[in-house]
Order: C-alpha cells, then structure tokens, then sequence
C-alpha cells in the first residue's frame, strides 16, 4: 500500500484546517466556561460545591474516555458521523442541564452527554482526520492552527457567557451555549468520509534493541490492526512516558477552569475577574498553540513539552508569591495561556512519529485519556480541598510538584530531530 498522499489544492487544505478549528472553539469554548457555572448552580440548587464539582470532575473523565472510542470509530468509519453525533449530544446536554437539580442530574448532563458530546468533536477527531487528509509537510502547521481555535473559544466565550450570566442569568446562558453548538454539524462537511490508504507505522516491542533506538520516521504495516497496533503502544515506554506527562497537563487545566472563579472570589475580587483571566488564557494560547505548532517542526517536541511544564511551574511559584489583585490574575493568565494547550501539537506530533497516521486519533485519544484522568482529580480534589481547608493552597502545591515531575519525564522519549529526519544530521535520542 502506498503511503503517498494524495495531492491537495491550498483552498481545499485551509477549508479543511478552518472547519476543523471553528468545530473545536466551539466543543472546547463550552468546556472551558463550565467554571463560571459553578457557583450560580450552586446557588440555584443549594447542591454544595464539592458535589457540584465532583459532576464537573466526571465530565473532565468522560470527554477523555470517549475520545478513544469515537476516535476508533471516526478511524474505520469516518469522522463525519462522529462529528454529526456528538454536536447532537453537547447540544442536549448542555441545554437539559438548567432543569435538573439533583447531583446524578448533573452527571448525566454535564458529565456524561455535554462531555461525550464535546469529546467526539475534540483534538483526537480533528487532528487525526487533517493529520490523515494533509501531507506530512503541513501536519505540525494544521495541528497548532486547530489548537489555536479551541483557544479562541475560551477567548470568545467565557467574556460572553459571564455577560449572559450578569444580565439574563445562568439559565439562558446555558441555553445560548446549547444553540451555538449545534453549529459544529454545518461545520463537519468538509470532514465527511473516510481517508483511506493510511498506513499505521510498526513499532519495536519496549526492550528491543529497535525499541531503544530514537524513532525513525514511520514505515508503511498495512496489515496492522487497530488491536495489534494498541499491543505495541502499550509496551512502548516513550508512549506511556506521554501518557504521563499529559496527566498533569489535565490535573492543571481542570482545576483551573474549575475553581479559578473560586479562587477570585476568595480574594475579594469581581466575577468579571474570573472570566477576563478566562478569556486572557485563551488569546495567548492562541499565540502559545500556533508557536508550538511551528517549532514542534524544529525542534525535539520531547524538548518542547519539557520546556512547557517547566514554566507552568515557576508561573504558578510566581502567583502564590504576588498579591492577589486583578492585574497579578491578568498576568498570571496571560503567561499560563502561552503553555495551557500547547502542549497538544507535540503531544500528538511525537504519536504521530512513533506510530504513523492510520490510527492516530485512536492512540492520542487514548492520551486525552489519561489527560482527563488528571483533569477528573484536578476539578474533584479542588472542590474538596475548598470544602476542607477554605481555599486552594494544597492544589497550588500539588500543580508546581507535578508540572515539575511532567517536565522531566518527558526527557526519556526517544525522538529524532527534525535535521536528522531530513538527513541534515545524525540522529540522537
């Protein structure tokens, strides 16, 4: 089987890459403002706020849990049913939440539909069906352009549904966040169909001696199986060391999203505060997202991803040391949106190395897996901390320890560089 890609005009690439970036602001601009709810849902239900955040906490678990599922899906079948699928689902989900009022109604609704249905239209979908239709040239290029939308969600959204919630309450804001969902399905035209000809790249068992060697470009095994192709990744410790890694990137976002209107509130601050911070994450990491994307074609991404979660640790250190004003959470916010998900181009760059495209959106979706896993104790342990202790210092401490542990655990992957890859030098691991 061939492994060339078949010829695509620059109209039809940036259609592509458009439609799959506008999908994910829209799935993720309605994840990440799930925090600015937390407290009038409280309000409205008297629930509590470690209830509350433990339903928010299963919706960070499901939307990595069915990544993988509708990532194997999207992979035999296509992306665009999935696509189709799961705007119907977050649209539902997020429009039944206002009328429920009972902590297994929240689950069901946030946790389970609104979170299924966010996952099926997230990075593993999108990224693996561009990865798969663009050559390999553009792949780095289209996966920071399509993270930089999901960032432009939190840019747009979080401002937008603070003001609903101001003006017209909680309520409609949800309701309004429901109808702008339901855009993902126009959206999932140009992703309709299924790619085929994309053959998975063989991987040594974990100890062999190919195994300890930096990863060589991916080789053509057609004959492959999804389920064979799971075996060798699973042996392999470059991608667990991945997994690893992309745990403590959810652990912080979660608890972020979740309880930084919390946090702000503990200071005496505005609500706006909250969601101007919100909205500030997500412009830099527009910047952050489309940089990564760029130099993750450049340099080692083991390099990049090391470098990323280093900095959230001394930005965090930062924080705890500054007083607690507007502009101390306005910088905080800035700097943090510079790394929030970068993190996701050299994440999937480096599967992609290891393993090849044909299934790339079952096997990074599998990492959002374990990114959500983080951000399930990320958004629970916060609420609990808050309930036990009155504020967040624990997590605080807890997000620099593990920010630190990612960065080093990313060092061991075995990677090639870019130079060596193009046979400009050596290859070093």
């Amino acid at each position: 089987m061939s492994t060339q890609q078949p010829e695509m005009t620059p109209r039809a690439a940036w259609a592509l890459i458009l439609a799959a970036s506008a999908i994910l602001m829209i799935t993720m601009g309605a994840r990440l403002t799930t925090g600015l709810f937390l407290s009038p849902i409280n309000t409205a239900t008297g629930l509590g706020i470690a209830s509350i955040s433990f339903a928010m906490a299963v919706a960070q678990l499901l939307w990595g849990a069915s990544q993988p599922i509708f990532g194997a899906v999207a992979d035999k079948y296509g992306p665009g049913r999935v696509l189709v699928l799961g705007g119907l689902m977050l649209a539902a989900g997020t429009a039944a939440t206002p009328f429920v009022d009972t902590q297994w109604g929240l689950i069901l609704t946030m946790g389970v539909l609104s979170a299924a249905g966010a996952g099926a239209g997230s990075f593993s979908i999108l990224i693996g069906a561009t990865a798969q239709r663009l050559p390999a040239s553009r792949r780095a290029f289209a996966s920071g352009f399509i993270n930089a939308g999901g960032s432009f969600g939190q840019f747009v959204f979080a401002p937008l549904m603070q003001a609903i919630i101001a003006g017209a309450g909680w309520v409609w804001a949800m309701l309004t966040m429901a109808a702008a969902t339901l855009l993902t399905i126009p959206l999932s035209w140009p992703l309709r169909g299924k790619k085929p000809g994309v053959p998975a790249a063989p991987s040594a068992p974990a100890g062999s001696a190919a195994s300890a060697a930096p990863a060589a470009p991916a080789a053509p095994a057609a004959s492959m199986t999804l389920t064979e192709q799971l075996r060798v990744a699973m042996r392999d410790r470059s991608y667990l060391y991945l997994h690893a890694g992309f745990f403590t990137c959810g652990f912080h976002i979660a608890f972020l999203v979740t309880h930084l209107p919390g946090e702000v509130a503990l200071c005496g601050l505005p609500a706006n505060v909250s969601a101007t911070a919100l909205a500030l994450i997500g412009l830099f990491n527009i910047l952050g997202s489309l940089s990564a994307g760029a130099l993750s074609s450049r340099y080692r991404m083991k390099h990049l991803l090391a470098i990323i979660y280093f900095a959230r640790a001394i930005i965090i250190v930062g924080y705890l040391l500054a007083p607690k004003t507007a502009w101390t959470f306005y910088i905080m916010a800035a700097l943090l949106g510079f790394t929030w998900l970068a993190t996701v181009p050299p994440t999937a760059g480096l599967v992609g190395k290891l393993f090849g495209m044909r299934y790339l959106a079952t096997l990074f979706g599998l990492t959002l897996l374990s990114h959500q896993i983080g951000g399930f104790f990320g958004a629970w342990l916060g609420g609990l901390a808050f309930v036990k202790s009155g504020d967040y210092t624990w997590m605080w401490y807890a997000d620099i320890l593990l920010a630190l542990a990612a960065a080093l655990v990313n060092l061991p992957i075995r990677e090639q560089s870019p130079r060596a890859v193009a046979g400009l030098s050596p290859a070093k691991g």
